[in-house]
């Protein structure tokens, strides 16, 4: 049995140190995991007194849950555990967490919330086309409409015939999907000529990160006004951050959780402005609480509040991942930074990957194949551009637009071929 205590009363949303303070307590009593944690630290629950201490608590890590599994971390009993969840995997093994009823409903009210701000009301109509069962998207994209009072055309993921006709026969006006998916629909969009037919108004994508190439032809291609929404499974699912129509950075639920941002290296706390790792701490989260989680995503928090009026914190948008980053010739590379110069040279288009491998005599070797328009002295200008942004020099593979693989979930980007 796993969870040694029910849940107290939750402090209200919006008090961040009672937050702090009852998330501590929680976990000490809740989990054996926690608490031996928490005691390895030096930390007596009674001794945090909310935000101000936040710096005294050890960080908490995916191999900590990991670790844990299948349900060492919750804090609540079995019995008061209504759902679990678990993580795609793309990174390692399956991480799995639970929910208590509550969860779901703090989730979906987070959730309504960010379809509310993306400009979504109750006369839309919604199709949710990314993954049911363990995987929170879909349950996280259908509970929020539902909560918001919009129709859910539930058609999962994949099936792109299925996709299209659900679109033009319910007149979908809202599309969420994966950004690498939504492509896919805007590229069949466009090959069957079926743009003035649809009601498609708001695309919301998230999953992976996506450039502004992808946007831009997202945008084009269907007229939509696309949002990147934040989640992940640990923080309950998609649904806990978005953009707002100002559409610089994205706007986290500082009622539900605190967003730090520290060194990757160091662990120390960096200023807002600041590009770091981001580190999450739950403040109402009943089954599996996060302390100090070190989420390995890349971002930084915004110094200034939003012109849009919302009083929310917002991060930017994700620069990559700690795990994204591969060494060549002792350089670090991030996708992040291929996208950035790419996103500025006119003829390239959205879709690239980059393929490392060793050559002897060489070394290391990163090429990066990107879909691009034909043009003269285009490969040498990439090839000059990309030493500059990324300080090594690699080898650039224009091919034909369109015949990089699209998939109806996260793209791999990134090759390493040299542990092959």
């Amino acid at each position: 049995m796993t969870g040694t205590a029910a849940p107290d009363a939750r402090p209200a949303p919006g008090d961040a140190d009672a937050g702090i303070r009852w998330t501590v307590r929680h976990a000490y009593e809740g989990s054996p995991w926690w608490r031996a944690h928490l005691e390895g630290a030096g930390v007596d629950p009674a001794s945090i007194t909310g935000l101000a201490d936040l710096e005294r608590l050890p960080f908490s890590t995916k191999m900590d849950l990991r670790d844990s599994y299948p349900l060492g971390w919750s804090c609540v009993p079995e019995s008061d555990v209504t759902r679990i969840h678990a993580s795609s995997g793309t990174t390692g093994k399956r991480t799995v967490c639970a929910y208590t009823r509550g969860d779901v409903d703090d989730w979906a009210d987070q959730f309504a919330r960010c379809f509310e701000t993306a400009g979504v009301t109750p006369d839309d109509r919604v199709q949710v086309m990314v993954g049911y069962g363990l995987w929170t998207a879909g349950a996280g994209f259908q509970a929020g409409a539902e909560r918001l009072g919009a129709m859910v055309v539930p058609t999962g993921p994949g099936n792109l015939e299925l996709q299209l006709e659900m679109m033009l026969d319910f007149e979908s006006t809202v599309l969420c999907a994966t950004s690498s998916f939504g492509l896919l629909i805007a590229e069949a969009v466009e090959e069957r000529g079926l743009a003035g037919k649809l009601a498609a108004r708001i695309g919301i994508f998230g999953s992976e990160r996506w450039g502004p190439k992808v946007r831009e032809r997202i945008r084009a291609l269907l007229g939509i006004e696309a949002f990147d929404i934040y989640g992940l499974t640990e923080l309950y699912g998609p649904g806990t951050g978005i953009e707002c129509p100002e559409h610089e950075g994205m706007h986290t639920w500082s009622d539900y959780y605190v967003v730090e941002v520290v060194d990757p290296e160091t662990g120390k706390a960096l200023a807002p402005g600041e590009q770091g790792e981001i580190v999450l701490t739950t403040l109402r989260k009943e089954a599996m609480p996060l302390i100090r989680y070190r989420t390995r995503d890349l971002s930084f928090v915004y110094p200034e509040p939003c012109r849009c009026g919302n009083v929310h914190p917002r991060i930017g948008q994700l620069a990559g991942r700690t795990d994204d980053m591969v060494k060549v010739k002792g350089v670090a590379v991030f996708p992040a930074q291929v996208e950035s110069v790419l996103a500025r040279v006119e003829g390239v288009g959205s879709e690239y990957q980059l393929h490392i491998h060793r050559e002897p005599g060489h070394g290391d070797v990163l090429l990066v194949r990107v879909e691009a328009e034909a043009r003269e002295g285009l490969q040498e200008d990439l090839v000059h551009q990309l030493r500059e942004g990324l300080s090594v020099r690699p080898q650039v593979e224009l091919v034909e637009p369109g015949s990089l693989p699209r998939s109806e979930r996260k793209t791999q980007r990134v090759f390493d071929h040299r542990s092959s």
